[in-house]
């Protein structure tokens, strides 16, 4: 287990028992998983599973997958998101909410190039022991989404912050903050300043904070010390008390440095073609800055945050970069991250298939959690490059097991859709392994793998879902679906682009 000092009050476990009492033609479907094969045995629900990925407080984790390019009403590009509720026997393609700017409740309208779902985080907002659901629709803002006993429902707009929102209990008093940026156009040689501020919970459903704080903590004012006016006036404000450099288009929330409040990394854009991770550690007025690793030329590269050798501090996990081709694991600490505590690692790890190759794109996405329940977070890898019996860019995934001494290879597992009882068959440009996310779905206390191929079917997309146990992933009972299967737009919707 991991040590008690380390408390993460905005991520409270529930127990299913206590919750109980308080992307073209064909899709996914046509691999022909049977009834009986796509669905485990029931398991009983009595461990814990976390408040923020249980939006109807049944012990189950619900997954939300993003399909951002789908036609919505007639507006193409509009998107949507999907969220399927966990069971005791896992995802089905029954159990889900279709939400899109069209869905009754939700504010707004689906409109053209919206991409409505392309982030989104998750957080008990209001308190009331349900996950909520807040989804990014660019210049539109965004939506919160509220848990019940009954799932999501309803929608509150947030006006004005429409990228990469980010949930956490950023100032350590056990309630879940919102950290909310603007969405910004990305390229150029400088990047432009982007609005940003930062809500303290608890959250009203009306989309009233307790608190509106400035991102950044005023020793770390930089640039334009200025108010709104005077930001517009001066061409926007960098740095300033109510913006960030840089657009932000993801992020990940963990505590590296151990004192209670959440910390954030964020993969931005940071001029002349070039993307890093910016550090962001919580505070009581805001959020100072840290040094985060990664840095890469054409794209961004998946990051995960999670407590990878049980020290009771969260590590950052950073896929490999166009120079090095290296995945790097920084390593958190009492005084945070540090140059001098980073571990790299490519294919040629011990435990790995095949020998590291350019292009390879290993970490081309990044998860973080504990797969087996030995107490030390456990790394899946995306390989979205990953070539293999004369295809190209076929791609795979690698889960990497955590340990005392960090990353030693031992017993990492890679799978691809050629490998039995993977669902589908792998092809050439089918990208598998562009994202993942790691989440309990059937509450058995297992972490179980989402991995996603955006480019299956001409970019329809899909997902397939592999159960964690004590020793790993297993292929028994993988489940596969896209949007097609969902009764949902699935027509280059490239369902998948992101994963919670």
């Amino acid at each position: 287990m991991f040590p008690a000092r380390r408390r993460t009050p905005a991520t409270a476990r529930l127990t299913a028992p206590v919750a109980a009492a308080a992307l073209l033609a064909g899709g996914v479907g046509t691999w022909a998983l049977t009834s009986a094969s796509a669905q485990a045995a029931p398991v009983a629900a009595s461990a814990e599973v976390d408040v923020p990925d249980d939006f109807n407080g049944d012990g189950y984790a619900d997954l939300v997958v993003g399909a951002p390019n789908a036609t919505v009403s007639g507006a193409a590009k509009a998107g949507y998101v999907s969220v399927m509720y966990g069971s005791s026997s896992g995802l089905s393609a029954s159990h889900k909410k279709l939400v899109s700017r069209s869905t009754s409740g939700v504010p707004g309208s689906a409109t053209a190039n919206q991409r409505f779902g392309s982030t989104f985080t998750k957080g008990d907002l209001d308190r009331d022991g349900y996950g909520d659901l807040v989804i990014a629709g660019g210049s539109a803002g965004s939506v919160i989404l509220w848990g019940s006993a009954s799932g999501l429902t309803g929608g509150t707009n947030i006006a004005g912050y429409g990228s990469a929102p980010q949930a956490g209990d950023f100032d350590g008093d056990g309630t879940t903050d919102l950290a909310l940026f603007s969405a910004q156009s990305v390229g150029g040689d400088e990047p432009e300043g982007a609005p940003a501020t930062l809500w303290k919970g608890p959250i009203a459903r009306t989309g009233t904070p307790a608190a509106t704080l400035n991102i950044l903590d005023k020793s770390q004012w930089w640039g334009w010390n200025a108010d709104d006016a005077s930001c517009a006036t001066n061409g926007g404000c960098e740095d300033g008390p109510d913006s960030i450099t840089g657009p932000v288009v993801s992020g990940q929330v963990g505590d590296v440095n151990g004192d209670g409040k959440d910390d954030i990394v964020q993969w931005t854009y940071t001029g002349d073609g070039t993307w890093g991770n910016r550090l962001l550690y919580g505070g009581g007025s805001g959020f100072t800055r840290g040094q985060a690793p990664g840095e890469t030329v054409g794209g961004a590269a998946g990051t995960g945050v999670g407590d990878v050798n049980g020290d009771g501090y969260d590590d950052v996990v950073v896929g490999a970069d166009d120079w090095s081709e290296k995945v790097r694991v920084a390593y958190g600490s009492a005084s945070g991250l540090s140059d001098s505590n980073v571990q790299t690692f490519d294919q040629s790890l011990p435990g790995f298939h095949g020998a590291q190759e350019s292009g390879d794109e290993v970490g081309s996405a990044v998860s973080v959690a504990d797969v087996t329940g030995d107490g030390y977070a456990d790394i899946a890898l995306g390989i979205s490059g990953e070539d293999f019996s004369g295809l190209t860019n076929a791609g795979a995934f690698a889960l990497v097991p955590g340990a005392a001494s960090g990353v030693t290879g031992a017993g990492t597992q890679v799978f691809h859709q050629n490998t039995s009882g993977v669902p589908g068959v792998a092809e050439t440009n089918d990208r598998f392994g562009v994202t993942t996310a790691l989440l309990d779905v059937n509450g058995n206390g297992r972490r179980d793998l989402a991995v996603a191929s955006t480019a299956e079917n001409s970019n329809n997309g899909a997902v397939w879902l592999l159960r964690g146990t004590t020793t790993g992933l297993t292929t028994t009972s993988a489940f596969a679906f896209g949007g097609k299967d969902l009764s949902a737009p699935y027509t280059d919707a490239l369902f998948g682009s992101a994963l919670r």
